[in-house]
């Protein structure tokens, strides 16, 4: 009959047999799922190349001055002016970054004083001082920085 070596051997096998069939299932199921995302990844692919060839009609120049032409008295456009571009860095600081100045106030020494004369006593004391500062003021931009501008403006090639 069957011997325990021949027993073992057959549990192994089966537990070997579903071992790889589960395996086998959860490739099966990953590989669905890699097509899927290259579906969805060539349908974005679709509408930004879609997209990309709206904005190119959208912005035709023949395009952008029929509209000008055909609004111009509702909108009243005008050439932007070479002296109206402006770098980053030439912007005025935020007003979050302006510094605080410090305010102090050295008190009178009022002890024993009553009543009004202790008030005045106390205003006359009373120095403020104030530490000035100056707002920075943006540098000055040199003339090949005129030439190449650091920030992208995300064109359409």
């Amino acid at each position: 009959m069957l011997k325990t070596f021949d027993l073992v051997l057959i549990g192994v096998m089966t537990a070997t047999a579903a071992v790889t069939y589960t395996i086998k299932h959860r490739a099966e199921l990953k590989l669905e799922e890699v097509h899927r995302l290259e579906a969805e990844i060539k349908l974005e692919e679709d509408t930004i190349d879609l997209l990309k060839a709206d904005w190119a009609l959208q912005s035709q120049p023949n395009r952008l001055e029929r509209l000008v032409k055909a609004y111009d008295d509702e909108l009243q456009l005008q050439p932007t002016q070479s002296t109206s571009l402006v770098h980053a860095k030439e912007l005025p600081m935020l007003k979050s970054e302006v510094p605080v100045p410090e305010v102090t106030e050295a008190k009178a020494s009022a002890k024993g004083a009553t009543g009004a004369s202790a008030k005045g006593a106390a205003l006359a004391g009373a120095t403020v001082t104030t530490k000035a500062q100056s707002v920075p003021k943006p540098a000055p931009r040199a003339a090949e920085e005129d030439e190449a501008d650091e920030i992208e403006t995300g064109s359409v090639e």
